[in-house]
């Protein structure tokens, strides 16, 4: 990410459900999840989980992590790596949020992880 990046507004926080997740669908590649936790941080992952491919925009989320809906890895919102004993991590995408906008950087949108492997 360059300091130059754009970046494209996706929603308002409250837009998204607190412990919830908004899927953001792109031109090419899989679906960006993005989370908000409790304390209305936001984070953004790719919307498939490094196990079998399973939505994890559809998963329930927690404080740190949201639950694969397929067979409950526990997925860390901040890494987007799967907590012990499961091993695998998801792509993460950079994320601000100004003026209570939800911000992701357009060029991650269009290149990040495009061709990130279904299962």
């Amino acid at each position: 990410m360059s300091a130059a990046s754009d970046w494209t507004v996706i929603c308002r926080v409250e837009d998204i459900p607190v412990l919830g997740a908004r899927r953001v669908a792109r031109e090419q590649g899989a679906a960006v999840a993005v989370f908000r936790a409790a304390d209305d941080r936001v984070f953004a992952l790719l919307d498939r989980c490094p196990h079998k491919g399973g939505p994890l925009s559809q998963g329930i989320v927690t404080a740190e992590g949201v639950a694969c809906p397929l067979h409950n890895w526990n997925i860390g919102l901040a890494d987007g790596c799967a907590r012990a004993p499961d091993a695998g991590c998801t792509p993460t995408f950079a994320v601000r949020v100004e003026g209570g906008e939800v911000m992701l950087d357009a060029d991650e949108l269009l290149h990040h992880a495009v061709d990130a492997a279904t299962a």
